[in-house]
């Protein structure tokens, strides 16, 4: 559930800073061809530029990596995260347990194939899960089609719902239904984008998403297992992975706020998520060593 609100939270924070490509030319045809704001109240246009408008040269400056996130797909950085989330914490408390019976080939070995396997799983996680969000959405999208041919004027009135949620006169929402029927696609898009909330997952969706959660968690689980690739000593390494992870997570949990909350965020705040990535990666680790060392004993 915590990654399900990571990944909701990281999406969110993109969409609504950054419009989709599939919004933007209807809802400025919807405002220039009808007027339905601005007609009715011109003073309530504002005078200055908005949050949103900007937003991009606020991350361009206010963020060491805003460059970065402003070309970004939303959905790639949330898989991204999610998946050295887990590449940060689970093969870090592994490799620490390991640790315990006092041999590094056993460490790395142990490591290595913890890594493969949880590689491949969260990546098999990401396509299925990528594969059932976009047969989700072509299923709303047959329905509507179904329903539109059935009984046209019943998404009619969906269309005229949403547009009067959205603050549109009731002269406009009729004009703008009347013209919409004109194209029954045109209408179909505007419910499920905006009545049902639903974006149409692009081509590759699933396989971008199995790389990128699979590759996050190999590459943030391969951290810890470095240093016992330089040291026959097994408690040097264990030493030094500690050293390392500690940092890692912190920083992690850090970059990870600002991504997920914004860059308003006050520095309380990411410092106090660092902190909870370090206790989180440290009480698993501890508890896999001691676990391993009782058992050892």
């Amino acid at each position: 559930m915590t990654i399900v609100a990571i990944k909701s939270a990281i999406v969110s924070f993109f969409n609504k800073n950054k419009p989709s490509e599939a919004s933007s030319p209807l809802m400025s045809s919807t405002t220039d061809n009808y007027g339905a704001l601005s007609d009715r109240d011109p003073e309530a246009q504002p005078s200055t530029p908005t949050k949103t408008q900007t937003f991009s040269s606020d991350n361009d400056n206010g963020l060491p990596f805003g460059w970065l996130l402003g070309k970004t797909d939303p959905r790639v950085m949330s898989d991204l995260i999610i998946g050295l989330s887990d590449g940060l914490t689970v093969p870090f408390a592994l490799t620490a347990g390991l640790s315990s019976l006092g041999d590094s080939k056993l460490v790395i070995t142990g490591g290595m194939a913890e890594l493969v396997s949880g590689a491949i799983s969260m990546g098999l996680g990401g396509y299925l899960a990528a594969r059932s969000e976009s047969e989700y959405y072509k299923s709303q999208v047959r329905k509507e089609k179904q329903e539109f041919f059935e009984n046209p004027e019943c998404l009619a009135e969906e269309v005229s719902d949403v547009m009067i949620d959205m603050g549109a006169s009731e002269e406009t929402t009729k004009s703008f239904v009347r013209d919409l029927e004109a194209d029954p696609k045109a209408m179909i898009d505007f419910v499920i984008k905006f009545g049902r909330g639903l974006d149409e997952p692009p081509d590759g969706r699933q396989l971008v998403s199995a790389l990128t959660i699979g590759s996050g968690y190999f590459f943030g689980g391969f951290i810890p297992l470095i240093p016992y690739f330089f040291t026959d000593i097994v408690r040097t390494g264990l030493i030094i992975s500690v050293v390392v992870m500690i940092f890692t997570l912190f920083w992690f949990g850090y970059f990870k706020t600002i991504v997920s909350m914004g860059d308003d965020t006050s520095h309380w705040v990411r410092v106090s998520e660092g902190f909870q990535m370090v206790a989180i990666g440290s009480f698993a680790a501890g508890c896999a060593w001691g676990l391993v060392f009782l058992i050892d004993s």
